[in-house]
């Protein structure tokens, strides 16, 4: 009984141990040739606690985590839309950028979750995201809190 109980306890903190920050020292810099989309989402236990598919170009390029993460995609330069998924339409969910080669963008996933639709059964909430262009400065402050979810 002892023994099943140090298990479950090991188990539990293991489970709850927070997920490594980004570690921006180990993760290789743009390629010369090369152009980079950061996306990320920052924990907020008021919003979805869903995935939000987040697009570029319209081809699905991850996942945001609704818990916080961050994830880079290496593209070519050139022009890219960049949009999330999302049952609530809304103006300004998406965002442009152009991309010289060697730069970074930094798109955060929001959501928002105050779009209700009544049923049979009561009220509930749908998913609203936002893919939102933001300064680097705060960008990488940002990412640097997040759990690194992947690059490429």
């Amino acid at each position: 009984m002892l023994l099943a109980a140090a298990v479950f306890a090991g188990l539990t903190v293991a489970g709850c141990a927070p997920a490594p920050a980004v570690d921006t020292s180990s993760i290789p810099p743009v390629a010369v040739e090369k152009a980079r989309i950061w996306i990320y989402r920052t924990f907020d236990p008021s919003e979805s606690r869903n995935l939000a598919t987040v697009l570029v170009n319209g081809a699905v390029t991850g996942y945001a985590q609704p818990a916080g993460g961050a994830f880079y995609r290496d593209v070519p330069p050139g022009r890219y839309h960049i949009s999330v998924e999302s049952f609530g339409r809304d103006t300004d969910q998406s965002s442009n950028v152009d991309l010289a080669a060697g730069q970074e963008a930094f798109v955060k996933i929001e959501s928002l979750n105050a779009w209700t639709t009544s049923g049979d059964l009561g009220s509930f909430t749908r998913d609203t995201f936002y893919a939102r262009l933001i300064d680097p400065r705060l960008a990488r402050t940002e990412v640097a809190h997040s759990k690194f979810d992947g690059g490429g």
